[in-house]
């Protein structure tokens, strides 16, 4: 009986050994295709399929793609946002967060009501848009900033994980003479490390990849993200491969393709998310199941 209980253990294990390597091969392809085209040359892409490795490995691709006009600065202004609006969105979220685990705050459950609701009624975009240029948003580089500086799901995250700390804690400091905000500061926020951490890479990941404020309410090319320059460039990929076989405009006369533009880019919109990403996953993950079992 043992053994026929080995046997069925061996090739059940076996079996999900086997469906998560499918999984993974089905997740990471679609990835690893992008990047071995993004590396191929176009003339050896156009008269052969690419399958499972680059033809003519070239890194001349992202050079060319590279010295697009307004990239550059694009890409700073990308940077800028992504680091402000994460650390603006992570602080005042997470002070919401706190205060509303305060029995002393007035209607404190009131607020977290409305709040809740918020996350399942929008006005649209119209009125989203209006409010945005009646508070003197529109080419401003806070448009990027202020619409993002409290997020509802990660305060319910954020104020889910505060619950579960032990309440001794706040009580032995207050008896210290320490007030909210000095709690707060040098006991929650290094408790909440895990949360935070989750919250981070879901803040950075958003700032990173939006762009359609930019193109409602950013007409300055100065203010220009990335992500916008790079979609226009993507939309526009048979122009540039033109411009580039003619030898003129941003890129010199070299032989690259639309396809080759277009998995370029999209490698480049990628991989600084994949880069952060690795050394927060730990914490990311810690903070996300966290939440999931108090919640």
């Amino acid at each position: 009986m043992n053994k026929k209980m080995d046997f069925k253990e061996k090739i059940f294990q076996l079996s999900l050994v086997l469906l998560f390597a499918i999984m993974f091969i089905v997740c990471i392809y679609p990835f690893y295709y992008i990047f071995i085209a993004s590396i191929s040359e176009s003339d050896a892409a156009r008269r052969q399929m690419i399958t499972w490795y680059p033809l003519g490995v070239t890194f001349s691709n992202y050079g060319q793609v590279l010295k697009l006009n307004g990239l550059l600065q694009s890409f700073f202004v990308s940077v800028a946002r992504t680091v402000i609006g994460t650390a603006v969105s992570v602080f005042f979220t997470s002070i919401l967060a706190y205060t509303l685990t305060k029995d002393e705050l007035p209607f404190r459950k009131s607020f977290y009501k409305i709040a809740i609701v918020s996350m399942y009624i929008s006005a649209g975009l119209i009125p989203w848009y209006l409010t945005m240029r009646s508070l003197g948003l529109k080419d401003n580089f806070l448009v990027y900033i202020l619409p993002s500086a409290v997020s509802v799901y990660s305060m319910i995250l954020i104020k889910t994980y505060i619950e579960s700390i032990s309440p001794g804690l706040e009580e032995s400091a207050k008896i210290d003479g320490a007030g909210y905000f000095t709690i707060y500061r040098k006991i929650i926020l290094p408790i909440c490390k895990p949360v935070l951490a989750a919250i981070i890479v879901f803040s950075a990941v958003g700032h990173w990849n939006s762009w359609m404020d930019n193109l409602l309410l950013v007409d300055d090319m100065r203010l220009k993200t990335m992500q916008l320059t790079l979609l226009e460039y993507l939309n526009q990929a048979a122009n540039v491969a033109s411009v580039a076989r003619s030898g003129g405009g941003a890129i010199s006369g070299v032989a690259i393709s639309p396809f080759t533009i277009r998995m370029t880019i999209t490698m480049i919109v990628t991989v600084p998310i994949l880069v952060v990403y690795p050394f927060m996953q730990k914490y990311f993950i810690n903070g996300i199941m966290v939440g999931a079992i108090k919640g």
